[in-house]
């Protein structure tokens, strides 16, 4: 008698490599697919079925590609395409959280006679972008001191004279001391000694950087000041990250959708494809004319899908089908404005390779 077990390992022997590779056109298509009914997306998996669905170093650089769409000074939106969702995600978690920048950190306050609170004006003036490459600048430790390699001193000095309208006070009101800090920490010992400030600069930062350290929007409200009040402080910027403090995080947003697909089942026309096109609300039909008065419904545009299942909830949603392609992404990046966003994405993938390379020296 077979021993418990081997039958099973018989049978699975002789099915056919050929089968065990290639799944029916049917499953193919739900494993290379989201479909989105009008309930819920369907999910499967395939493991069980000697189907290897898992990424893989060669499939990444045969399939791995990138277009860009759109790029502006601010955003951009790109597809990456052959690549899992986790490698997607973890591109977009880098953008938010890990690639640096420079904020105002520390704020000198001399004067405050407006009506917003120190805490408040600090948060207000640390959230303005600044017009520095944060590749220029090194990181600051606690035992460091500021210096013009680690630190960009601002100052900022407004008032409203009694008597005269309100006026308001605008983020291009910051004016960049090159020179480090004006402040004197304390009073000299003698009256030859030296005055000593809240920062060590060697140098001028204007013998270091090409351009101006200023703001990158100078049309940023700060503060509403009245008759007699006034604001004068001075602000110290330094190199960090967004998981330390949003103020560091170089994207307003960043984010991907997978790439949908609208397939027509069957040919809808007459009333049908009318009804079909004034119910989609991003305008992903169109009406095709056959002539002879006949007219059916196309699409049209099928990127500018939200996937909002509008269409497969009215009288001929059984003939669409809503699909999602699984490894293709449509990425979108939007700057703060501290560096294009092209260099952004430039610079995630650069931090991405050196945690894969940290990984492999703890593996090695």
């Amino acid at each position: 008698m077979p021993k418990k077990g081997e039958k099973k390992a018989k049978e699975v022997d002789d099915v056919p490599d050929q089968q065990e590779k290639k799944l029916p056109d049917y499953l193919e298509l739900q494993r290379t697919r989201v479909s989105c009914k009008a309930d819920a997306p369907i999910h499967c998996a395939y493991a069980a079925m000697g189907v290897d669905n898992s990424m893989s170093v060669e499939k990444f650089r045969k399939n791995f590609k990138i277009e860009i769409n759109r790029l502006t000074e601010d955003d951009m939106e790109f597809d990456m395409i052959g690549v899992d969702a986790s490698i997607a995600n973890a591109f977009r978690r880098i953008l938010i959280a890990e690639v640096p920048t420079m904020a105002i950190e520390k704020i000198f306050m001399v004067d405050n006679t407006s009506v917003i609170a120190d805490e408040v004006l600090s948060h207000r003036l640390g959230l303005i972008p600044l017009d520095a490459d944060p590749r220029r600048f090194e990181y600051m430790s606690e035992n460091d001191v500021p210096n013009e390699r680690n630190t960009i001193v601002y100052k900022l000095h407004v008032s409203c004279e009694k008597g005269s309208q309100r006026i308001t006070v605008k983020s291009g009101e910051l004016e960049w001391l090159p020179e480090g800090s004006q402040l004197n920490m304390s009073s000299p010992a003698q009256s030859g000694d030296k005055q000593k400030t809240f920062t060590s600069f060697s140098q001028s930062q204007k013998e270091i950087y090409e351009k101006p350290l200023g703001v990158k929007f100078k049309d940023i409200t700060i503060a509403r000041l009245g008759p007699g009040q006034a604001i004068e402080l001075e602000a110290h910027a330094v190199k960090g990250v967004g998981k330390v403090h949003a103020k560091w995080s170089p994207v307003a947003t960043a984010w991907y959708r997978m790439l949908p697909e609208v397939v027509l089942l069957k040919e809808i026309e007459g009333d049908d494809a009318e009804e079909l096109v004034k119910k989609c609300p991003v305008n992903v039909f169109d009406i095709e004319d056959l002539g002879n008065g006949r007219k059916r419904a196309v699409v049209a545009k099928p990127r500018a899908c939200t996937l909002c299942r509008e269409c497969v909830m009215c009288p001929t949603g059984e003939h669409i089908e809503l699909r999602r392609v699984r490894d293709h992404f449509i990425f979108t990046i939007e700057s703060t404005g501290a560096m294009p966003p092209e260099v952004l994405f430039t610079e995630a993938v650069k931090i991405l390779e050196e945690k894969c390379e940290r990984v492999i020296a703890e593996l090695s």
